[in-house]
């Protein structure tokens, strides 16, 4: 497969990364991951009000832009490459595409406009305690009560929990387990039933919460029939929105180690003219593009919904996060002993790469679904 931008695509990531070189440089993201909010609401109108950003990938006529999901890769690589504080991969990316594929037409005419234009932050809480994301592992009940649902449950690792105003929750109906009786529920965050409590994370870039709901009132999203299709799609989705957004900070890893080795000097040489270096630099070039091909043939796929989209989306989140968290170790190795200090900035991509490394499922996970999907391909190809 052959794969360019275009010269459209090309002057838009150009808008994009210098206005996230202007709004998200190194000393703002230690602002705000020093915050409980952990992201600037002028910068987020910006983002939605001034770019439109979060409808990119949203139809029309449900208020967004109308683009597919190569254009979102490349909002999310350059979110990445700046370390961009904000709800945007939890709001208009997960939630809104949870939205998406589950709800009725009606449901999305009154949902989606306002996570579109930036008004609504919502979530999607999924994974629990275990922090397993196998469908089969959701334990959070949805009980028909007054021509509705109610929700007991708790959900753990929920991005941007404590500020969400509404979620989008994976339950099932009582008494049954696997994948049967799953489906996705609306809930107003703000509701009394709810309790958020926030979490200690490793990554401070990346705000989490654990969400408790007792007899939370919530509307289903569509019907039951084609839930579990619908719940696969959306962590499809945001594994290929993610697998973008760790090639973007892979990238910034490795500008920062090469412009390092080209200003240091050891022995009276830059340390860049080392055979050595230059060796490490090399490999690491070819670690962050061959991530890069994955990222967007994963995105195409997700446009274009091919029939391998569930193989590269996984192998996208798979090689991505492996490549991310090299390439973060790597620059740390390059830079020397200021490399592990607090005042050095590496150490930020860092700790976003080791959070995006299990976020959606561990490389390891992504793997084994991979090989699961090929083998259920091929069988179902024989028949």
């Amino acid at each position: 497969m052959s794969f360019s931008f275009t010269d459209e695509q090309e002057e838009f990531r150009a808008v994009l990364r210098r206005f996230l070189e202007d709004k998200s440089p190194p000393t703002e993201v230690r602002r705000l991951m020093a915050t409980d909010e952990g992201y600037d609401p002028e910068v987020w109108q910006a983002v939605s009000q001034d770019l439109g950003l979060p409808g990119i990938h949203l139809p029309e006529e449900f208020g967004g832009q109308g683009f597919g999901f190569i254009e979102l890769g490349i909002v999310m690589e350059e979110m990445g490459r700046a370390l961009l504080c904000s709800p945007f991969l939890a709001s208009p990316v997960i939630a809104g595409c949870a939205i998406q594929n589950t709800a009725t037409v009606a449901q999305k005419r009154e949902l989606l406009p306002d996570i579109a234009s930036g008004a609504q932050i919502a979530s999607l809480a999924y994974a629990e305690s275990s922090g397993s994301w196998a469908e089969s592992d959701i334990t959070c009940v949805a009980q028909s009560a007054d021509g509705g649902f109610k929700l007991s449950g708790e959900k753990h690792y929920v991005l941007d929990g404590m500020t969400a105003q509404r979620f989008v929750v994976a339950a099932r109906t009582p008494g049954t387990t696997g994948t049967d009786g799953l489906g996705l529920y609306w809930v107003d965050a703000t509701d009394s039933s709810v309790q958020r409590t926030a979490l200690n994370a490793l990554d401070p870039t990346r705000k989490l919460a654990k969400v408790t709901f007792r007899d939370t009132p919530a509307m289903r999203l569509g019907d039951q029939s084609n839930s579990v299709d619908a719940i696969t799609q959306t962590l499809r989705q945001a594994c290929v929105a993610l697998a973008s957004e760790n090639v973007g900070g892979a990238q910034a890893m490795l500008d920062s180690a090469v412009n390092y080795t080209l200003t240091r000097v050891q022995f009276g040489r830059l340390i860049g003219s080392f055979q050595a270096i230059k060796h490490t630099c090399a490999e690491f070039l070819l670690d962050v593009e061959l991530a890069k091909s994955g990222a967007y043939y994963a995105a195409a796929a997700a446009t274009d919904s091919t029939d391998d989209f569930a193989q590269v989306a996984s192998l996208a989140k798979a090689g991505s996060s492996d490549t991310f968290m090299r390439s973060a170790a790597q620059c740390i190795q390059l830079h020397g002993g200021i490399g592990f200090t607090w005042e050095q900035n590496t150490h930020l991509w860092y700790k976003r790469a080791k959070s995006s490394e299990v976020f959606l499922g561990t490389p390891d996970y992504h793997r084994e679904l991979m090989m699961q999907s090929w083998i259920s391909s091929g069988a179902e190809a024989e028949q």
